[in-house]
């Protein structure tokens, strides 16, 4: 009888040996790569996005899918990681926020929404031409990405605390006496009014961080709604000159702290709205920044340091 239980334990112990052993095979089998998506601007702003991933790329597999929503883009970048052996695609978008028609459409044609949204097909039509990146849009533009390795995405930048940490480094760089200062944080915003209140609350938080961290007297932030309708878009720029000629009333120096991914698109119109007014503005964006690197594996759940 002791015999035979002592077999029977021999046996269970095997099971467990092996079982453990393919447990540990299949997990060394699992390969994470990044596809990080990024809008896509100038040579510059392209290249500030391909240095990123090229830090992400010396701890897993990474490529990049520059566009609006768009699938040739996020079905190459798919296929290469694939083709690199990788399984498990983690897509990242570098983008400010995630309260976006383009985020949306970019979720279904990654599989994370199942219903389209109603601005995919114009995304689909589109052309992009990004610096030295130009895709045309595919026939078969407003289908879902086919890929052999499973997707999922995880949401933009939105109140990180990175953001904060970067906007307070650039407000750092051209700030002379905080105490005596209005840091004025702007974003390009979406369209509609709905999105627009979720971009603000994200951007509440953001200058609440800001204002921890250095002493101004006080720090505001709103959006332009460069793409809104042009009467909304004229009162933003209405709103926007009216914070700066407050500050300026009180003495004190307004300083326009960008919330962009990079310079390169609408800070020359933010000038243009602040033409003739007395204003300080910092002299970058959030790249280039190593810490976003270090954010998209965050985000990517890498344990790695870029």
């Amino acid at each position: 009888m002791v015999l035979v239980t002592l077999a029977r334990k021999t046996v269970v112990m095997a099971a467990v040996i092996v079982s453990t052993a393919v447990a540990a095979a299949n997990a060394q089998s699992r390969t994470t790569g990044v596809l990080i998506l990024a809008h896509g601007g100038s040579a510059v702003w392209n290249e500030h996005v391909q240095h990123v991933a090229a830090r992400v790329a010396a701890c897993a597999p990474a490529e990049v899918a520059f566009g609006m929503a768009t699938r040739a883009t996020l079905q190459a970048g798919a296929d290469k990681l694939s083709a690199a052996g990788v399984n498990d695609i983690v897509a990242v978008p570098l983008f400010v926020s995630s309260h976006s028609s383009v985020i949306e459409a970019t979720r279904f044609l990654l599989g994370a929404r199942p219903d389209a949204p109603s601005q995919l097909a114009l995304f689909a039509k589109m052309s992009h031409d990004h610096g030295q990146v130009h895709v045309a849009a595919a026939a078969n533009g407003a289908e879902p990405v086919r890929a052999r390795a499973t997707i999922r995405m995880t949401p933009a930048l939105d109140r990180h605390p990175v953001v904060a940490a970067i906007l307070t480094s650039r407000a750092q760089e051209v700030s002379r006496d905080p105490q005596s200062e209005v840091a004025i944080v702007v974003a390009h915003g979406p369209e509609d009014d709905a999105s627009n209140v979720k971009w603000l609350a994200d951007m509440k938080a953001i200058s609440d961080a800001i204002a921890a961290r250095l002493p101004f007297a006080r720090v505001e932030f709103q959006t332009v709604r460069d793409d809104a309708d042009p009467a909304i878009r004229e009162g933003a720029a209405k709103e926007l000159r009216a914070r700066v000629e407050q500050a300026v009333s009180e003495q004190r120096t307004a300083l326009i702290v960008p919330l962009l991914l990079s310079f390169g698109g609408i800070e020359p119109g933010i000038r243009k709205r602040l033409d003739g007014l007395q204003y300080t503005m910092a002299r970058g964006a959030l790249l280039p920044d190593d810490r976003l690197a270090a954010w998209v594996l965050e985000s990517a759940g890498l344990a790695c340091r870029p």
